[in-house]
């Protein structure tokens, strides 16, 4: 095709993907196209909450001068700013009312970004928990520096903390915005709604869902590929005001790939759920839950195969 076919199949597609616009459909929104939150903005606002929270270990290396009470200054002023933006047009996106009141809706967005920049200190006091936690947790950790600017883990959870807090204020789009950076970051997945205690542990956490009605106490560990999610969502909507996801009391271990499903199940304080485990019923404190150990089936190789490659040797052909 030359430049003016390929130009004139463009001028058609254009034309009939505007016409599907006019379909009305949820995933047509060209009235409110100015009125949605910018990812973007709100990535930029975790980085620099991630500065505040750990001040040395997350912080803009292009300053030669690092000035700690003019650089924390700066960076809430630059999160204030930009965070009420956001608050602001997440609250326009789910009005039914279009024409309220701008100028109220920006106070009000004012004062949610600054009642969320109040709980930072109680946050970091949570968070260093958490590390703590880790560390003490985690063998293979070297020093808290390792595990603040590398474990998943962590990550995940500060990203969370921050996010609950603002789901606390009822800051609506945010939240989940937030904790779903997290966890394309990580592949840890909490739900901004979820109740989560003091001391929580994340080790490697690769693949862990804790979903939106979840409680989880104090010093709880989980491991990766956990899940603590609700037994059936096929009423869809219906089940929003209900309970859906588990308790988790103190001092529980859960280990990798376990899941623990219903809003009525509650693992009791102290216990120790093993690996691949499947509830979906209450679990006394103490208990210690395990899968009973699958059997081997270990085959004989027939016959082995001659080859210049000494790995050849793993395989044989005839399987």
């Amino acid at each position: 095709m030359n430049n003016e076919q390929v130009q004139n199949e463009i001028a058609a597609i254009a034309i009939a993907v505007l016409g599907d616009y006019d379909s009305n459909r949820a995933i047509d929104n060209m009235q409110d196209v100015f009125v949605q939150p910018d990812r973007e903005e709100i990535f930029s606002c975790i980085e620099n909450l991630f500065k505040v929270i750990y001040p040395g270990f997350y912080r803009d290396k292009t300053y030669k001068i690092f000035n700690i009470g003019n650089t924390i200054s700066v960076l809430l002023e630059d999160i204030q700013f930009h965070l009420s933006k956001q608050i602001y047009l997440a609250l326009r996106s789910v009005s039914k009312e279009l024409e309220c009141d701008k100028e109220q809706l920006e106070n009000k967005a004012e004062q949610l970004a600054l009642a969320f920049l109040r709980t930072l200190p109680a946050v970091r006091a949570m968070l260093d928990e958490d590390l703590h936690a880790a560390f003490d947790g985690d063998p293979a950790a070297f020093s808290f520096g390792e595990i603040i600017i590398s474990y998943p883990g962590l990550f995940a959870i500060t990203i969370y903390r921050l996010a609950h807090e603002l789901y606390g204020l009822k800051v609506p789009l945010i939240p989940r915005v937030m904790t779903e950076y997290a966890h394309s970051r990580t592949g840890i997945d909490i739900h901004p709604g979820a109740s989560i205690g003091h001391n929580f542990f994340i080790d490697h956490g690769t693949g862990i869902v804790i979903g939106q009605t979840t409680v989880i106490g104090n010093n709880v560990k989980i491991y990766q590929g956990v899940t603590l999610g609700a037994l059936s969502t096929h009423g869809g909507q219906l089940l929003k005001s209900q309970r859906r996801h588990p308790t988790i009391e103190d001092n529980v271990t859960i280990y990798s790939n376990a899941s623990i499903l219903g809003g009525e199940t509650v693992i009791g304080h102290d216990a120790v759920i093993g690996g691949n485990a499947f509830i979906t019923h209450s679990v006394k404190p103490g208990t210690r839950v395990s899968v009973k150990t699958q059997e081997q089936a270990l085959t004989e190789m027939r016959h082995k195969v001659k080859s210049s490659d000494p790995l050849d040797e793993c395989w044989d052909k005839d399987a």
